[in-house]
């Protein structure tokens, strides 16, 4: 099964190590120092046509940031229906 995290883009359900609200983890040193990093070395794919909402890390370390809330994102990679956007 695949995950649609927006602006056509499908991760492997195999690949995700986590889903994470943008907002609420973003004031952590440790989610900062992450997204930090990934955006240094180049591992941030901007899935967001707008303002992102979530982010999605992947088991080799790429960030996906999505406009789709986290919440909407976990109930498609738990209901099945995770290829519909």
């Amino acid at each position: 099964m695949y995950l649609h995290v927006g602006q056509s883009i499908v991760i492997h359900e195999d690949d995700i190590v986590g889903i994470f609200d943008l907002d609420n983890t973003s004031e952590s040193k440790w989610t900062r120092r992450l997204l930090s990093e990934a955006e240094r070395e180049g591992r941030i794919v901007n899935a967001s046509g707008d303002l992102p909402r979530s982010f999605v890390l992947s088991r080799l370390g790429m960030v996906y940031l999505s406009q789709i809330s986290s919440a909407t994102l976990k109930e498609r990679a738990e209901s099945g229906t995770a290829a519909l956007s």
